[in-house]
């Protein structure tokens, strides 16, 4: 078995490091993809009521959908937070 060291440093370098961030997938990619749709489809009708082309009561629910989704987010990152600080306070 030969074993030179390009080819140790190729192997190497393939690799994925181990502070690589993996890309986000699954529940929290579909949450932060619907998070942002209900964004901009606040701000889409939103900009319709402005210009006469949605109603009041359109504007009141979309306003409405966008709050609850931030006050969720909001919820969420409050609680990964707290279970960081305990990580934290972990004796090692």
């Amino acid at each position: 078995m030969d074993i030179s060291t390009a080819f140790a440093a190729q192997r190497y370098a393939a690799q994925k490091p181990a502070t690589a961030a993996d890309p986000v997938t699954g529940a929290a990619a579909e949450a932060a993809k619907g998070f942002a749709e209900t964004l901009e489809a606040a701000d889409r009708t939103a900009q319709a009521a402005m210009t006469g082309n949605a109603g009041p009561q359109e504007l009141v629910e979309a306003v409405g959908r966008a709050k609850f989704a931030v006050d969720a987010a909001v919820t969420v990152r409050d609680k990964v937070v707290e279970a960081y600080q305990e990580i934290l306070r972990m004796p090692v």
